[in-house]
């Protein structure tokens, strides 16, 4: 009975999927082949994430693991512009306003999403061409795969709006080679292009006109394996030869990066940047400088914490961060200041690292108990 039961579901969904496939929807769930394809369709907002998009992605993922007859998932976004370029931040922000629901619902969603991701047992395929930043980072770098195009800008540029880099940051950002997780996060530093795969964020590179036709050629694999995948995905990279001779960008900075972001603490490192003087050094000061101070504290926290966390564990303290954000003063006022009024000019509270006490810092890291997330 639960077999037939189980057709039943999967059957109710494709006749589901198809209604789905209508081209205003928000997101577009559809099943080619033996793949399952989500596709983020709200161009004009750069593919930002909302929390319906958010409740439409998870159940499918969660199905399609389950469905013997989907082999991969692949994830891409509509639009010349963007993949994914984060959540809808102003809606959060206007419901924090006013107290409602969302604070809790957008951030638990998100971050059980993340976790389906990270977790999912079929190969997951980013196609992450365009701007990735934030939520658009968590839909993606937890897969198996995210392939980069000349087009991909990444950033996580949370701390320049009274956040942290959520959505897993924690557990990614202090994995990627020597202190460039850290360094990324701080500053919102953004990478572009063939940077995105030699930081370690993308795994492979493929140019974006290239993009429909490895498409057709995953959903083509017969009964793909992991292996079958990677091998397909490895051709197309080995062909692509779009700025191969380039170095890192950050290649010639990265023992400065190594040494000034290693420190224990914010001051230190601001001190650390102060010391070295040089033209780098300085202008990552002057990045800083403009950051949320509670932001920064919370951040080499948040990322110091998670080197040596699981996923769960990550995203677990993550949403944790995200409602004492959600409850303090510079998150509504970075995205005022960057997004609404776009003055560009935050007042922070408290305005400088100094008065960010570690106590305040400790209590925002604090289990919820009953409110705590649960994956």
């Amino acid at each position: 009975r639960l077999r037939a039961l189980n057709r039943l579901q999967v059957t109710l969904q494709h006749l589901k999927m198809s209604k789905q496939t209508d081209s205003t929807a928000e997101v577009l769930l559809e099943k080619k082949g033996g793949a399952g394809i989500i596709t983020l369709n709200r161009p004009k907002a750069l593919n930002a994430l909302n929390l319906s998009m958010i409740q439409q992605i998870y159940p499918q993922i969660k199905m399609w693991e389950q469905d013997p007859e989907t082999f991969l998932i692949i994830i891409k976004g509509t639009g010349e512009k963007a993949f994914c370029a984060g959540g809808d931040i102003r809606a959060i922000a206007e419901a924090g306003k006013v107290g409602g629901k969302l604070l809790q619902d957008f951030f638990r969603g998100e971050y059980r999403l993340n976790n389906a991701i990270g977790t999912c047992q079929k190969p997951y395929v980013a196609l992450i061409d365009g701007i990735t930043m934030g939520g658009g980072v968590g839909v993606s770098v937890h897969g198996h795969f995210r392939v980069a195009t000349e087009k991909t800008i990444f950033a996580m540029p949370e701390t320049a709006i009274g956040l942290f880099p959520d959505v897993g940051g924690g557990y990614f950002l202090p994995r990627l080679s020597g202190k460039v997780g850290y360094y990324l996060a701080l500053t919102g530093c953004r990478l572009k292009g063939r940077d995105v795969l030699k930081a370690g964020i993308a795994t492979h590179f493929v140019e974006s006109e290239k993009l429909p036709a490895l498409e057709k050629d995953l959903i083509a694999l017969k009964s793909p394996s992991k292996e079958k995948i990677a091998d397909l995905l490895d051709s197309y990279h080995m062909k692509c030869t779009i700025d191969q001779e380039k170095k890192f960008v950050l290649d010639e900075h990265m023992e400065k990066i190594n040494s000034l972001f290693s420190a224990n603490s914010m001051e230190e490192i601001v001190k650390k940047l102060k010391q070295d003087g040089s033209p780098f050094a300085m202008k990552q000061l002057e990045t800083i400088n403009k950051m949320s101070p509670t932001s920064l504290k919370l951040t080499l926290r948040q990322l110091r914490e998670g080197a040596s966390m699981s996923l769960q564990e990550v995203l677990r303290m993550e949403y944790r961060l995200s409602q004492a954000c959600m409850k303090g003063h510079d998150f509504y006022e970075g995205v005022r200041a960057v997004l609404i009024d776009k003055d560009q000019s935050p007042k922070w509270k408290p305005a400088a690292l100094e008065e960010v006490s570690d106590e305040f810092v400790d209590n925002c890291f604090k289990p919820l108990g009953n409110d705590d997330l649960k994956l």
